[in-house]
């Protein structure tokens, strides 16, 4: 299953490009509990195959508990590519979505 291209953003992670994308409105686990946390999916560019599924530690700024919103920069999703790849996730290859909890190396 492939990621909308519609509001995705194209990042280049040590020579492959990937595409990168927060969901616009929060789900309801997300924003209704005063503890949703921010999630993004990740596929490669060109030819996607597996998804990556990021669950962040960063609040979601659409919940009614977050007091301080940090934004998620490309950056900070190069490193977890990083991390994921590292973690076994194969972008290349079709099969069921990789998820994957980064850890937390910010102290923003």
């Amino acid at each position: 299953m492939a990621t909308r291209k519609t509001g995705s953003r194209r990042i280049v992670v040590d020579g492959v490009a990937y595409r990168w994308r927060i969901r616009k409105r929060g789900t309801y686990s997300q924003t209704g509990y005063g503890c949703g946390k921010v999630h993004l999916t990740v596929e490669l560019a060109e030819q996607p195959g597996a998804i990556l599924m990021l669950y962040t530690d960063r609040p979601h700024p659409a919940d009614w508990g977050t007091k301080v919103v940090v934004p998620v920069l490309p950056s900070d999703v190069a490193g977890w590519v990083r991390e994921a790849l590292a973690a076994g996730w194969a972008p290349a290859h079709p099969g069921s979505e990789f998820a994957h909890r980064p850890v937390n190396h910010d102290c923003r």
